[in-house]
């Protein structure tokens, strides 16, 4: 190991000490209070990527319990500014040329400094005023070193993390893909272009410009943005701002970016929202969330199973999109889930958040051993902050409230994608040419004495009329199963009375093999044993 990498070692062992977490580091220090507040202040004091690290699990319900998601979420990311001259090296690194070359003004002093950049105000030769963000020189040196050591303590305690639900690998993981992304300023712009074109239709949203021949890997130049943050209620209101309002429409362009466009400014702190001429303006693209089609129809769809409370909808919704982490009890599944909606949410939505209904939800699938996608729980975390800003101006205004309607809305009037349609269509079809065969292959393992079926009961002290309806409805099952098969044969074979050359036989056949089937379905949904 470098001499520097030791030195750094060295250092995070002992501030890991102090705050209660040596035994991670070190066998010889026994555990201490390692409360979620101690770990937020040894991120602090350890620095950039582990600030970064706890903003990172602050963004992950599936990793952390709530009260460390809540206190890592407090993280501060400010720390001293570099040397002016550093920062012109940087600049003139990236575009060849000084910052007295590139800028008619540049303010030495800068307006926010955080662990990966800071932010200088600056006029362009053409007059124009912008916000310039610099990176810091060697940060990306500095955070592949704290990330080579972390690697290495995590390869030597996995075994502590065994029985936790921290996945220190996983998190790892998570920190090189963040810092990758955000040490590549290209890619930040590329967020805000993107951000501007799916909003150009929204009036009351905005995005800054970026100034590309400005901006680089390292240095990105926007259009700055003079406006009021969007705490500031005696500024707002001073200027005659409808605070209600804007609540509102904060609200519904966070729930059209998310469930319709599935890329959504995942960072919505007062820091990064700006009332300017009644647009809110967005800013600082450094965190971005997108979901795909498959998980936006998904978190639709889960959001609409609470609002009904249907229960078998969300289990599906569960299945559909999650990963088992084991064994998988339906049936305990079923009965946390119907726990959740009596003692949880049989209220009025106005008394709930939207963030702590998903977070309720997810924790469920959690503990059911269903491992749900890592995207949406920065959907969860994005409405943590949103809420609290929207209760900082509005405490009226429920998120909840705004977002029911919308998703029933948006779950009605959703496009038919007619691709998705043929397509669905093609298999059904497909597959419905292989039913005789197999009816026929089922029948003759029956009768050869092929087939075996397995009953697995459990909670004998369960009425035993129940095993008798399912046992019941297995051989009815089983009957209409015959019935098509010997349908088919007859109208194969062509025998019996015929109308217009068809077998009447067979068709008669079908239709009360029909009947049955549709009776025997409702019977079940109705039972809700589906």
């Amino acid at each position: 190991m470098a001499k520097n990498s030791a030195k750094r070692l060295k250092e995070i062992v002992k501030v890991s000490a102090f705050y209660g977490f040596g035994f991670l580091v070190d066998n010889k220090i026994k555990r201490q209070d390692n409360s979620p507040e101690n770990l937020r202040l040894a991120c602090e004091d350890l620095g950039p990527t582990f600030i970064k690290l706890g903003q990172i699990l602050s963004t992950r319900p599936d990793i952390l319990p709530a009260e460390y998601i809540k206190e890592l979420s407090k993280l501060q990311d400010n720390v001293l500014p570099e040397k002016f001259k550093d920062i012109n090296k940087v600049i003139k690194s990236e575009f060849g040329k000084s910052i007295e070359e590139l800028f008619l003004k540049f303010n030495e002093i800068p307006l926010a400094s955080a662990s990966v950049a800071q932010v200088h105000e600056a006029t362009l030769k053409d007059g124009r005023e912008v916000i310039v963000k610099v990176q810091r020189p060697e940060i990306s040196d500095k955070m592949e070193t704290d990330i080579s050591i972390l690697s290495r303590i995590f390869n030597l305690t996995k075994a502590k993390f065994k029985d936790t639900l921290i996945d220190p690998s996983e998190a790892l993981n998570e920190l090189l893909d963040s810092t990758r992304l955000e040490l590549d300023f290209n890619i930040e712009a590329e967020n805000i272009e993107k951000f501007r074109k799916i909003n150009k239709s929204v009036a009351c949203i905005y995005a800054p410009f970026v100034i590309s021949e400005y901006s680089g890997k390292t240095v990105l130049t926007l259009e700055k943005i003079k406006g009021y943050k969007i705490d500031d209620k005696k500024g707002l209101l001073e200027q005659g701002y409808d605070l209600p309002d804007i609540s509102k429409k904060l609200a519904l362009s966070f729930l059209k970016n998310i469930f319709e466009d599935g890329f959504f400014h995942a960072d919505p702190h007062p820091g990064n929202l700006l009332i300017r001429d009644g647009k809110i303006c967005f800013i600082d693209f450094g965190i971005i969330g997108n979901l795909n089609k498959t998980l936006r129809d998904s978190l639709n769809d889960a959001v609409v199973a609470v609002a009904y409370e249907d229960i078998n909808k969300l289990i599906s919704v569960f299945m559909s999109i999650g990963i088992k982490d084991g064994f998988v009890d339906r049936n305990q599944l079923y009965e946390d889930i119907d726990y959740l909606f009596a003692n949880y949410l049989n209220t009025s939505f106005e008394n709930i958040n939207m963030s702590y209904m998903l977070q309720e939800v997810f924790d469920v699938a959690r503990r059911n051993n269903i491992k749900l996608p890592k995207e949406l729980t920065l959907v969860i975390r994005t409405f943590i902050i949103l809420e609290g800003v929207i209760a900082q101006i509005s405490p009226e205004i429920k998120v909840l409230d705004i977002a029911i309607p919308y998703v029933k809305s948006h779950n009605l009037n959703k496009d038919i994608d007619l691709d998705e349609v043929l397509l669905n269509t093609h298999i059904f079809l497909k597959n419905s040419v292989k039913v005789p065969t197999k009816l026929i292959e089922v029948s003759d393992n029956i009768l050869s004495g092929r087939t075996k079926i397995k009953l697995e009961l459990k909670n004998l002290d369960k009425p035993l009329n129940e095993l008798n309806r399912m046992v019941n409805r297995m051989v009815f099952g089983l009957v209409v199963s015959a019935m098509i098969v010997a349908s088919s044969l007859v109208l194969n074979s062509n025998i019996g009375p015929k109308v217009y050359d068809v077998s009447l036989i067979g068709v008669i056949g079908f239709i009360v093999a029909g009947i049955s089937g549709l009776w025997l379905l409702i019977s079940i949904l109705k039972s809700g044993m589906m």
